[in-house]
């Protein structure tokens, strides 16, 4: 039976903030090795990603990857107005603004924002997973919001969703609420499990 999120959120997250800054660089290594070999990567075009923090695994050599093969990256943005998240582009070296949780955004004018639907390929942060595809997030409901079309509209597969973990996030079980958004796809330093087509 699963535990209460709280708990496993509070755990998970001083697990992987114990890893080392070397584990932490190969664990990243390895996940991108994993990832920029898999077609939803290979095949998309508009890709988001996040910036890691609080010891989450750091997606940035598969950014620099994406920027390689020209492809377009995101990031998310906090909508001032909603508490749902937008996509801005995102190139090397261009100015962040921090937002309300410090975390970097990139500095442009919101009409370059664009919505989840609008992506191939959305590589999300977790805190804890399932095999079943089931993520744990931070607590906000941030992505769940964003993402909250998918379950409406069940022909709706896009954006391809990848959670990103440290093989050490996993979790036998987690509960669901009716909001939750499965992803398609978890990758890990270890693995890519393929949940759903």
């Amino acid at each position: 039976m699963p535990s209460d999120n709280s708990t496993i959120r509070a755990r998970k997250r001083r697990l992987r903030n114990q890893l080392t800054c070397q584990q932490q660089s190969a664990h990243a290594v390895e996940l991108a090795n994993h990832v920029c070999r898999q077609q939803a990567f290979l095949n998309s075009n508009r890709i988001a990603f996040y910036l890691a923090n609080d010891g989450e695994i750091d997606p940035d050599h598969i950014i620099r990857t994406a920027w390689s093969f020209r492809k377009h990256v995101y990031l998310p943005v906090l909508s001032p107005f909603q508490k749902k998240l937008y996509f801005a582009p995102y190139s090397y070296g261009m100015a962040m603004n921090l937002n309300r949780f410090d975390i970097p955004e990139p500095a442009c004018s919101p009409v370059n924002w664009v919505t989840a639907w609008q992506l191939d390929l959305m590589l999300l942060p977790l805190v804890a997973f399932d095999e079943s595809g089931n993520r744990l997030g931070m607590g906000g409901g941030f992505y769940d919001r964003s993402l909250a079309y998918r379950r409406s509209r069940s022909h709706s597969r896009r954006p391809k969703l990848i959670g990103l973990a440290h093989e050490l996030q996993r979790e036998p079980a987690l509960a669901t609420n009716s909001w939750d958004i499965p992803l398609d796809m978890i990758a890990t330093e270890e693995r890519v499990i393929l949940v759903r087509d």
